[in-house]
């Protein structure tokens, strides 16, 4: 195989070699065409175009060093190299098994004119989808480590256009999307309203959060974001409204130095993606297939669940997460006193645990269960969490014992309120804690300043940190949730227990802040999950007076919509959010989170379009069962969904999940129907979709001999 692939990669190499001057190529890939050029001055810079159409017109790249050296200016090119991959790899898990990596390579090597000995090489990815590119220091005599001042990347587009963006902020990702031009952003504006955010550093007017979504004038839909960010800190975009270039910012350390860097190094890819199909956009694979392949061998103890957990009465104010009200709270002997509201208590985790065995969830997640919370938010302390001394009302070894017996594994929380450096120095506690406890995975959070102080949530220290703490979870085969980290770059291939994030802005603001507006959910996939699943948390049945005190409080969605969500909002860690005794009412719908997968063999995108509508079908890993979601923004329409992806010649049953006729998101969110039909390849389903609401569809063989008086759906 290797000898035929080495075949196969020689021959495209002599078929595609194309014609060059000494300072310019260009490859195509499909209806995709990349540029590289080097002025007249030295400068490199590229342009990209796709089906004729300039999607990036000529655009200057470049690094700039503390110091003498600069990479962006008298450069000289020593050569250019082109090769050609064609290979299939599968993913552990994902939106499908098999991932095809087709693309075109051009290696640009450059030298600094004045000094031959300083070297870096451009590296272009071109794919039938977009390109990636990325900048490598080669090992060499002129230059062992250095320091980034600047990266001058640009992204010069042709127009302005339509933008679905939050601010460039160096410490979160929970905004709310704003749709307008780019030459309407107003990153300040946003980022003084948005005062349901704790921390926020937003240093630039015009500045924008990748992945940023893009629609031209001319039907183009682009995508901007970066892959396989490891040492090096997150890129953000300056928007130029007079000509609508978007240059590269990095995100600071304490001193204002953006990179410390050893050679030979790679920085992270640059990924554009473009289609005239929105569709495409979501179906890339792109930017998983720039991330470097998994450095974890043996993989089988990585397992996708749902789960259950005490998290959602927290939100909600029916419980807290603290033992006591404060930490100075002591009785005689010097003991915490008790609230009477504390969570994470053996009883009430025990009710949960019930709740997701009878049910068929895998996992109970539990907040709360250990020494901090009474002082741990906003403080900026070093030491808050002991991440093995559990609340003397939560007993770890009854827990434990109690949910092997029924079949249910616990899932581990540390939050370190910020305190990396605390958490670093108790990893291997924690972890050790955790397998002596037969706990498989942790749900991980940054919520305040970070420590280092003066770093950032996004800056190279805590990237660095992100990967340490993967690291470490793999050697203890513990899968890893990370909460108010940096947004996700496909890095999910190279550690597959990273199995979830959240950095954006999740279902848990529909309960301590005035919500997520309908359109949310229809823009997540085109930004958020581009770089890898979310844990968003969906399921939420009682959708109107659940938060204490705040009785016009509602989630903005129909309850046929956080079905869907189960599907178009790609997790392979997915929680049945609500309480359990908000569920009991809606058994039947509810049966669609017991059926629906979280890991999957294929993935379809029927239809989508950025803030309106996304409808999706995937078929569950290792059956012949599929399941649909689609969701709608404020409008009403209906999602027409064909079903020529089945298996042909074959007859199904259709469980359709569905709004009622008189369901809206604002008045009647919880109004719903169940309808059952035989389906086939051949089916065409027309479903009404309500005003913020949804549909989702499970479909089934129909097996030989079964009798069923379910109608054909016409």
């Amino acid at each position: 195989m290797k000898k035929l692939l080495i075949c196969l990669i020689s021959v495209a190499i002599a078929i595609n070699v194309m014609a060059q001057s000494n300072n310019n190529a260009e490859i195509n890939k499909g209806k995709v065409k990349l540029k590289f050029e080097l002025d007249e001055k030295g400068r490199p810079g590229y342009s990209l175009y796709f089906d004729g159409k300039t999607v990036i017109q000529h655009s200057l790249l470049g690094l700039n060093l503390v110091g003498d050296s600069e990479f962006s200016n008298q450069l000289a090119i020593v050569a250019i190299e082109k090769t050609s991959v064609d290979k299939q790899w599968n993913p552990v898990w994902g939106e499908v098994n098999t991932i095809n990596d087709n693309h075109e390579q051009l290696t640009v090597k450059l030298k600094q004119k004045n000094s031959p000995n300083k070297l870096i090489n451009i590296v272009f990815r071109v794919f039938n989808d977009g390109v990636g590119f990325r900048y490598e220091f080669p090992k060499q005599p002129g230059l062992k480590y250095f320091t980034v001042a600047e990266e001058l990347t640009e992204f010069h587009l042709t127009a302005d256009h339509k933008a679905f963006w939050i601010p460039a902020d160096y410490d979160t990702n929970e905004y709310k999307y704003t749709t307008s031009s780019l030459s309407k952003i107003d990153a300040f504006a946003v980022s003084k309203i948005a005062t349901d955010i704790a921390v926020r550093v937003v240093p630039d007017q015009n500045g924008v959060q990748t992945p940023l979504m893009l629609k031209s004038a001319n039907g183009l839909y682009i995508n901007i974001h970066e892959a396989a960010l490891i040492n090096y800190p997150a890129m953000q975009l300056h928007v130029n409204k007079a000509d609508f270039n978007l240059t590269a910012q990095l995100v600071p350390d304490a001193t204002g130095n953006k990179a410390y860097l050893y050679a030979p190094f790679k920085t992270p890819w640059r990924t554009i993606l473009v289609s005239n199909k929105a569709v495409d956009i979501l179906a890339s694979k792109t930017i998983l297939n720039l991330n470097e392949p998994s450095v974890i061998e043996k993989t089988d103890w990585i397992k996708p669940m749902k789960f259950a957990g005490v998290w959602w009465e927290y939100q909600t104010g029916k419980s807290t997460w603290s033992y006591a009200d404060r930490a100075d709270t002591l009785d005689a002997s010097g003991n915490l006193l008790p609230n009477g509201k504390h969570g994470a208590n053996t009883a009430n985790v025990k009710k949960y645990i019930d709740f997701a065995s009878v049910n068929g969830l895998q996992g109970v997640l539990v907040e709360g269960w250990n020494y901090g919370w009474e002082d741990w938010f906003g403080n900026w302390k070093e030491n808050v969490f002991n991440f093995t001394k559990p609340y003397p009302d939560f007993d770890v070894k009854e827990i434990t014992d109690y949910a092997a017996t029924k079949g249910v594994k616990m899932i581990m929380h540390n939050e370190t309120s910020g305190s990396a450096t605390d958490y670093e120095r108790q990893l291997d506690t924690a972890y050790k804690f955790m397998n002596k406890f037969g706990y498989p995975a942790v749900k991980t959070g940054y919520v305040g300043k970070i420590i280092p102080r003066g770093e950032h949530h996004d800056g190279q220290w805590m990237i660095n940190h992100y990967e340490r703490v993967l690291q470490k979870a793999a050697k203890h085969n513990v899968t890893v949730d990370a909460h108010e980290a940096v947004r996700p770059t496909g890095l999910h291939r190279t550690y597959p227990n990273f199995v979830a994030s959240e950095a954006g802005r999740g279902n848990e603001y529909n309960a301590f802040s005035d919500g997520n507006p309908p359109e949310h959910e229809t823009i997540l996939p085109f930004t958020r999950l581009m770089g890898g699943p979310m844990d968003y948390t969906p399921g939420i049945f009682k959708l109107k007076g659940y938060a204490a005190g705040m009785p016009t409080r509602q989630v903005h969605t129909t309850l046929a919509k956080q079905l869907a969500l189960y599907v178009t909002i790609y997790s392979p860690l997915q929680m049945a959010a609500d309480l359990p005794e908000n569920y009991q009412a809606y058994m039947d719908a509810f049966q669609f989170i017991k059926d629906v997968a979280v890991d999957w063999d294929d993935s379809k995108i029927i239809e989508a379009e950025p803030g309106d509508y996304v409808t999706i079908a995937r078929k569950a890993k290792g059956t012949s069962n599929w399941y649909i979601g689609a969701i709608t923004d404020e409008n009403s329409r209906t999602a027409v969904i064909p079903l020529n992806f089945l298996d042909k010649d074959k007859k199904y049953v259709a469980t359709l999940y569905l709004d009622a006729d008189n369901a809206d998101w604002q008045n009647n969110p919880q109004a719903y129907k169940i309808t059952q039909y035989i389906v086939s390849p051949k089916s065409l389903l027309k479903l009404k979709l309500a005003q913020g609401g949804g549909a989702a569809v499970s479909i089934r063989p129909l097996q030989a001999n079964e009798k069923v008086n379910f109608k054909q759906y016409k």
